[in-house]
């Protein structure tokens, strides 16, 4: 693989005035020498990138959007973590590989594959503010050229740096019109309850909130999920010298809505029990045994008090910009024949638990915790927990809403996109978007020991016996 190629041009944006502001607790925890985490947002074009665009772009609506995306994090003189506005050098960021001409699209997937796992376990360089923008230019099996935003978890979470991208993008049909998203599901309306319902609501609740802040401690410090064929217990997980390896399903958000509507469910129940149950065919096919072992999914929770997205104004002066999340423990059935089991149960048990952890208040005091524990430990012990809670689970699940219509990036109509989470120290993570009625989980594996064109076909074969259970099922009771 040849070395990177500048793009050519002067683009130096220049600062009138040295600018300090705070950075978040969470932007300090997820870069530290213990856990740095990089998102990858990658864009598949229809059409090849003219990259003359380039500068332009980035200019004019990537840098104003935030001043992280123009600044570093350093220390003021009491060691408190900031954000320093620094001059920016786009030659810097944008990266463009260079390879080979005349090569089938095969291999320059196999190509791009690894170039976006390479730039991923590479650190930023000092002195430079924390994301890169890489073009892609040869045509692979999937599209005609490809871009990948390479951004700093610390710059914030998967609801700020999407919206953040989403606001640089049009409609391809009509640039004059907005973005539209899926409407996202509210929580019932609690005054419809009766007194008892409310009384034993609020003692549950109690009870769920101890039981769950002791598990959440306890799975994040001592109790860890047993080896299994999608954990290898590799300790060097999610450092740049462990290789990783891509690899996605695309599903019919049809489909899911469908099987969602069926079970009174939603559709991050319908993917959580589809990844569980396509792990569980898996594990089998490998010739592994999961009865009585632990495996759990780590769901990422998004803890702000929003239906969707916000404007990058709303999200900045409602101060909901940053990292505002949280994990949610859910245990992944195991069973010792999965051809013999009901594949909706798997659906069910995501769902009893997410409904479970609603009516519990372990999302705000875990938050408590770690913030309890920065002010006697250090901001490297709050790091070195949440390293803990993803090393001793099984895998992380986070997903987005993508947009409903197509959307273009600099006039390049977008035939699909997704993002990837790396440097967790797992040997299994998959991200979920929706976008134009398809649903991408894209997976990002340890290499040499996850087999992933298996687990693929396994997760697409999950959900086809879970749709065929869920029509064939309704429709043989409507029919009775």
């Amino acid at each position: 693989m040849a070395s990177d190629q500048r793009h050519p041009g002067v683009a130096l944006i220049e600062e009138d005035e040295e600018e300090h502001f705070p950075a978040s607790p969470m932007s300090e925890y997820l870069n530290t020498n213990v856990l740095s985490l990089v998102i990858l947002a990658v864009f598949e074009t229809e059409v090849p990138f003219n990259d003359s665009q380039t500068f332009p772009t980035l200019t004019k609506l990537f840098l104003p959007i935030n001043p992280r995306f123009s600044s570093i994090l350093v220390r003021d003189e009491k060691g408190a973590p900031q954000w320093k506005k620094v001059k920016v050098n786009l030659e810097d960021h944008v990266k463009v590989p260079h390879f080979p001409q005349g090569l089938p699209p095969e291999t320059y997937s196999d190509y791009l594959h690894k170039y976006l796992t390479k730039i991923a376990m590479e650190p930023f360089p000092e002195g430079r503010p924390l994301w890169e923008f890489h073009i892609f230019k040869y045509p692979t099996k999937e599209a005609a050229g490809t871009l990948a935003f390479k951004l700093h978890h610390a710059l914030g979470d998967g609801f700020s740096l999407m919206g953040a991208l989403f606001s640089c993008l049009k409609r391809a049909d009509d640039p004059s019109l907005p973005l539209t998203f899926p409407s996202a599901a509210r929580f019932k309306n609690q005054t419809e309850k009766n007194i008892f319902k409310r009384i034993s609501g609020a003692f549950a609740g109690i009870w769920n909130t101890t039981s769950d802040v002791a598990w959440n401690v306890l799975r994040s410090t001592i109790v860890q999920d047993d080896r299994s064929a999608i954990r290898s217990g590799n300790p060097f997980l999610g450092s740049r010298f462990q290789p990783i390896t891509l690899s996605s399903v695309v599903l019919s958000l049809d489909r899911i809505r469908e099987v969602k509507s069926k079970l009174a469910g939603t559709i991050n129940d319908v993917v959580a029990g589809t990844m569980s149950y396509g792990i569980q065919i898996y594990t089998q096919k490998m010739g592994h045994i999961s009865k009585g072992k632990r495996m759990t999914q780590l769901v990422l929770l998004n803890t702000r008090m929003v239906s969707g997205y916000q404007s990058v104004q709303e999200m900045v002066e409602g101060r909901s910009w940053g990292n505002n999340f949280t994990f949610l423990h859910i245990s992944v059935p195991v069973c010792e024949n999965v051809e013999e089991v009901d594949p909706l149960i798997f659906i069910r048990k995501a769902k009893e638990t997410v409904e479970r952890k609603r009516n519990s208040m372990e999302v705000f005091l875990v938050g408590s915790l770690l913030n309890m524990l920065r002010k006697i430990r250090g901001p490297q012990a709050v790091s070195r927990y949440i390293y803990s809670t993803l090393k001793n689970t099984t895998m992380t699940m986070t997903n987005m809403i993508g947009p409903i219509e197509q959307i273009e990036i600099a006039d390049h109509p977008v035939k699909n996109f997704y993002f990837l989470v790396m440097g967790s120290p797992q040997s299994l993570t998959a991200t979920i978007v929706s976008y134009m009625g398809k649903l991408t989980i894209s997976m990002v594996l340890e290499e040499g020991f996850i087999v992933p064109h298996l687990l693929v076909s396994c997760v697409n074969e999950a959900f086809e016996k879970i749709y065929d259970a869920a029509t064939r099922r309704v429709n043989c009771i409507s029919n009775k």
